[in-house]
């Protein structure tokens, strides 16, 4: 039966993740950074000022809302968002990308990065436009909802887009059990086991507990939790990489070298045909990539939709800030530790130990922290990949209450929890290319809309431009959706 199912899943995988699939994302966000003259580029003062730069001076980015209000703060989405997404493709899955791909697949890696934080924007845009509040007065948003009530508002595309949005929920829920679950708690078993001899059984138990004491508690819980953890976590990891990358700073300049003429295929890959190298290198890259930061899967934009924001596009600059975050910095520092450490030969791109996965980042490690090393490593996909269950969990929860109510979003919960025992205990070769297939089948209908609706998210940037970095005297643009919620009416000119 495993067999059958990774046969039949590595077929439907070498579909979604072909070629074409690739090109259809990175055109994705070519064309909204075309749309929004390069958007994160052109304005990356003003964004990195009302992102990063407004958790230190702005209260209100950090204040928590009210008991009887469900919607959470813009942070608090920010970091479920990044618990989500920072996991361990920043490791493994990096990892993976050298040795399969070469150095050159980092810089693949940057440019899926680079125009993904435009798709991500228009996500985040389209998610916040399109959200409206269920029965229990909590925000739900995400691609079904900008599917169906967006692209579905079009001329003749009414039934098209209820198909489409139906079909992302199916997609999003079984790729919270791949991406979001199986694969990230099959690492943390891994490595657990490995670092410190745990059973995976145990740690199966001791996950699925905690995870099950977070998560039934709903978007409040989990947010309360991952804006404790991600800021700790992910500076935790990056002191360590800084650490080996400042003392091996004299192989800083030969790593980016590699990473430059790896990516051109200057260099063969491991040695290989030339032709070969450079579409690995590209491959790898992208997929690592697209895994990593999650830009076109529509994922992340369910938790951004649950901010307490009113501007599409004060919560599109979150969606430029996690990718740039996850994949500029994290991921890149990965990278460089690993390179900076010889462990691959900068001249051929041939890896030179026989570790692989987060072994080879843990080997990387321990030339500086020595036995240390690895039980580093071992903590840190702990904590980015636990932290990525709880994030997924949230992402399936909206899928669930899509398709059957909000009132049986507990079901989904406890199958969800139960699950993450099962990844504990599974091959993670499956793990992974079940999760490679989900997030490609997500992308397709995600991509969809995001297109269709470009319109939609440039209109949406011009108004706010013209009124926040103009001062045209201009009214602000409002959704009928958001229009008929009583907290949407309020007046958008006041601060966010």
């Amino acid at each position: 039966m495993i067999e059958l199912i990774t046969n039949v899943n590595g077929a439907i995988n070498g579909f979604v993740w072909g070629i074409p699939m690739l090109i259809l994302l990175v055109g994705t966000g070519i064309l909204m950074t075309v749309l929004t003259r390069v958007f994160q580029v052109s304005h990356i003062g003003y964004w990195m000022k009302h992102t990063l730069g407004s958790i230190f001076t702005d209260k209100h980015i950090t204040a928590h809302t009210d008991a009887n209000d469900w919607s959470i703060s813009q942070f608090q989405s920010l970091c479920t968002a990044l618990a989500a997404t920072i996991g361990t493709g920043n490791i493994v899955g990096v990892a993976s990308a050298l040795i399969f791909g070469g150095p050159g697949a980092i810089f693949w890696m940057w440019i899926v990065a680079f125009f993904g934080m435009m798709t991500n924007y228009s996500e985040n845009v389209l998610g916040i436009y399109y959200r409206r509040k269920n029965e229990k007065g909590e925000w739900c948003g995400g691609a079904m909802y900008y599917l169906r009530d967006g692209l579905g508002s079009k001329s003749g595309m009414k039934g098209i887009g209820t198909i489409l949005a139906i079909l992302f929920s199916i997609f999003c829920l079984l790729a919270s059990f791949g991406i979001g679950n199986m694969s990230q708690i099959n690492s943390i078993a891994g490595n657990m086991n490995a670092a410190f001899g745990i059973p995976n059984l145990v740690t199966g138990v001791v996950l699925m507990i905690l995870a099950g004491l977070v998560i039934v508690g709903g978007i409040k819980r989990i947010a309360s939790v991952t804006e404790k953890l991600v800021p700790f976590m992910a500076i935790f990891y990056v002191i360590g990489a800084l650490v080996i990358c400042i003392i091996n700073i004299g192989n800083l300049p030969a790593a980016f070298a590699a990473i430059f003429k790896g990516a051109f295929a200057m260099k063969a890959v491991g040695g290989g045909i030339v032709g070969s190298g450079i579409k690995m290198a590209i491959t790898w890259g992208m997929k690592r990539g697209v895994f990593s930061n999650e830009a076109g899967l529509g994922s992340s934009v369910m938790v951004h939709s649950s901010s307490n924001v009113k501007e599409p596009v004060r919560q599109g600059m979150w969606g430029i800030f996690e990718v740039f975050a996850d994949t500029i910095v994290v991921c890149s520092l990965t990278a460089l530790t690993v390179l900076t450490s010889g462990l691959i030969d900068l001249d051929t791109g041939a890896v030179l130990s026989e570790s692989a996965g987060s072994a080879l980042v843990g080997e990387a490690f321990a030339t500086v922290f020595g036995s240390a090393g690895p039980a580093f490593i071992a903590i840190a996909i702990l904590l980015f990949a636990f932290s990525t269950v709880l994030g997924w969990s949230h992402y399936g929860t909206i899928a669930f209450q899509y398709l059957f109510g909000s009132s049986a979003s507990i079901i989904y919960r406890v199958i969800f929890i139960v699950f993450i025992l099962c990844g504990a205990t599974m091959s993670l070769d499956l793990a992974w290319d079940l999760s490679d297939t989900f997030n490609g089948l997500m992308a397709i209908p995600n991509l969809i809309g995001v297109l269709s609706l470009s319109p939609i998210v440039c209109k949406i940037t011009k108004n706010y431009v013209d009124r926040h970095m103009r001062n045209m005297d201009t009214t602000p643009m409002l959704s009928f959706f958001q229009d008929i919620q009583s907290e949407s009416s309020k007046d958008l000119n006041e601060s966010d």
